[in-house]
This record gives structure tokens, C-alpha cells and sequence, in this order.
């Protein structure tokens, strides 16, 4: 690798809480510290939580960051710690914000490592996605568990940017569907965006398409929330939301078996005006859902009569 620092010397770091007078000396400007001084800093409990605050924030401004905290023994482990700890109050629901912060700094830096080339199949090898799954399984509106819900998500949908087939079976083995199925239908609108994205993701892959038309109870389960999704746009419209969702619909039409199933169980508002305003400034959308419509039943007659048709050109 490049121009990369060695590891971390962990001889040096700090396992043992320092003193009140040692740690009133560390209390240096944390916006001038290196990357090196702040991941030292995370084996002390008495820093740990201001630096992963700044490394959170400034983690896109430190040059491999990612692979240098994969390498460097125990900063992995660190931030697992920091996601584990907050397993008892999940449920019953008692997550704090301070504590929703802290652990979100940590999710944020571990999407650094799920983000990078180098890392990124270490990352599934050592199936650390699935420390976030408590977090996706969980149903509390409050905005601390949102908050948890909608940064774990970052780190699958980290995954699923780079199209990898080895992502998507690892997704698809343990079971990502229906915890995005969850979020999709209870979470915040960004949440359901991500969510969305990431099964979006998931059906752009052949494996991943296969996997979900292969058995009706899959399929109808992805169509059932992408329909109820639907409905509640068309009272409250979210053009990014709804563009994710007719990229789902479109993907899922490419499979001859579910592309039958839709003629019946495609939302009527897809072909009448409900949506003309959403649509109206994202022509790729609007060339998705005309797609759609010709794929499962001819787009020229079901949208004969709306005025809809003319957008499409």
C-alpha cells in the first residue's frame, strides 16, 4: 500500500484509565490532532468518546483511514465495543441520545472501512455487518433509535455502492430483505429512502433478483411494503423516495414470473396523474415507470386518458 503509515504501535496505547491530572493534560485542541493521536486516544476510556467525535467528522479528510484502522490491532474491536454496549437498552427501549451519538460516531467510522477497496472484504469476511442488525430490527420512533437505524443503514448501503456480487450474497445469507422490509414500512422518510436503496441494490444484482422472485413469499413480501409505500406517497410524495421504488418495481418486472404477478398487483396510481407533479422534474423516473407499465401490461393504453402520456416523451 502506498505511502501508508504502519499500524498503530499498541505497546503504546493507553488500556489502563489514566489519572484526572493526565487526562485534563490530553485535553489538547481535538481539531488539530492527526489521525494517528486520535485513534491512540480511542484506547482511552476518557478520551474515547471526543475522538470518535472527531474522527467521525473528519474521517473523509484522513488519507486510508480505513485500512490503517483495519491493520492496527484492537481499533476494530474498539468500535465493536462501542456498538455492543448499548445491546441492553434496545429492549425494552431505553437508548439515550448521548448514548445514540456515541455509538453512531462508531457506525460512521466502520462504514469508513466498509466503504474502502481495501477493507471492504475483510469487512464481510469477518461478518461485522451483523453487529448492526440489532440496531435495523428495532421498531422505536424515537430519533435516537432512528438515528441508530438510519446510520447503521449507511453502513449496508456503503456496501451495496459498488456492484459486487460477493456483497450481495453475503446480504442475501444473512437475511438484509426483511430487516430493510422493517425500516421501509416504520421508519423515517431518509431511513426509507436508504432502505429502499439498498434492496434497490440488492435486485440489480442477478443473484439478488433471483433470490427475491424465486419463492412467492419473498416476492409478495417485497411487493406488499413497496405497495404500502406507494399509497402512503401518494398522500405525502417524496419524488427520491418514489424513484427508488419504481426502480424496484421496474427491476422486479424483468423476471418474466413477476412480471405476470404485477398486471394484478402493480398500484393503480402508477397509471393514472397521482404522481405527475412528483415525476414532473425527473425525466429517468418518469422513463422508469413508462417502462414499467410496458413491461407489465403496455404503457400507451394505461396511461391513455390521463395526461400523463405526453411526460413521457
Amino acid at each position: 500500500m502506498a505511502n501508508l503509515p504502519p499500524p498503530l504501535n499498541l505497546k503504546a496505547a493507553p488500556f489502563e484509565a489514566s489519572s484526572s491530572s493526565a487526562a485534563a493534560a490530553a485535553n489538547k485542541d481535538w481539531r488539530m490532532q492527526p489521525a494517528e493521536q486520535l485513534l491512540l486516544d480511542l484506547y482511552n476510556p476518557d478520551l474515547r468518546e471526543s475522538a470518535l467525535l472527531e474522527l467521525s467528522k473528519k474521517r473523509e479528510m484522513f488519507q486510508d483511514l480505513a485500512p490503517w484502522m483495519w491493520n492496527s490491532f484492537g481499533i476494530v474491536a474498539a468500535l465493536l465495543q462501542e456498538i455492543v454496549s448499548v445491546y441492553p437498552v434496545l429492549s425494552p427501549p431505553n437508548l439515550t441520545s448521548p448514548q445514540s451519538n456515541r455509538v453512531c460516531n462508531a457506525l460512521a467510522l466502520l462504514q469508513c472501512v466498509a466503504s474502502h477497496s481495501e477493507t471492504r472484504g475483510l469487512f464481510l469476511k469477518a461478518h461485522i455487518p451483523l453487529y448492526l442488525y440489532p440496531f435495523l430490527n428495532t421498531t422505536s420512533k424515537s430519533r435516537p433509535f432512528e438515528y441508530l437505524r438510519l446510520t447503521s443503514l449507511g453502513v449496508i448501503g456503503a456496501l451495496v455502492k459498488v456492484d459486487d456480487t460477493e456483497v450481495i450474497n453475503f446480504l442475501l445469507s444473512t437475511e438484509i430483505i426483511p430487516l430493510c422490509l422493517r425500516t421501509m414500512e416504520m421508519g423515517s422518510e431518509l431511513s426509507k429512502t436508504v432502505a429502499t436503496f439498498i434492496v434497490q441494490k440488492i435486485l440489480l444484482d442477478d443473484v439478488g433478483l433471483e433470490y427475491v422472485c424465486n419463492t412467492a413469499e419473498r416476492f409478495f413480501a417485497v411487493g406488499r411494503v413497496l405497495g404500502t409505500m406507494v399509497a402512503a406517497l401518494a398522500e405525502q410524495p417524496s419524488s427520491r423516495l418514489l424513484k427508488h421504488i419504481i426502480r424496484c418495481y421496474l427491476r422486479l418486472s424483468d423476471n418474466p414470473r413477476a412480471a405476470d404477478a404485477l398486471r394484478n398487483a402493480l398500484p393503480d396510481t402508477f397509471r393514472d396523474a397521482t404522481f405527475i407533479s412528483c415525476l414532473r422534474e425527473d425525466p429517468t423516473a418518469r422513463r422508469w415507470l413508462q417502462q414499467l407499465l410496458h413491461n407489465v401490461q403496455g404503457a400507451r393504453v394505461a396511461m391513455q386518458g390521463v395526461g400523463f402520456d405526453h411526460m413521457m416523451l
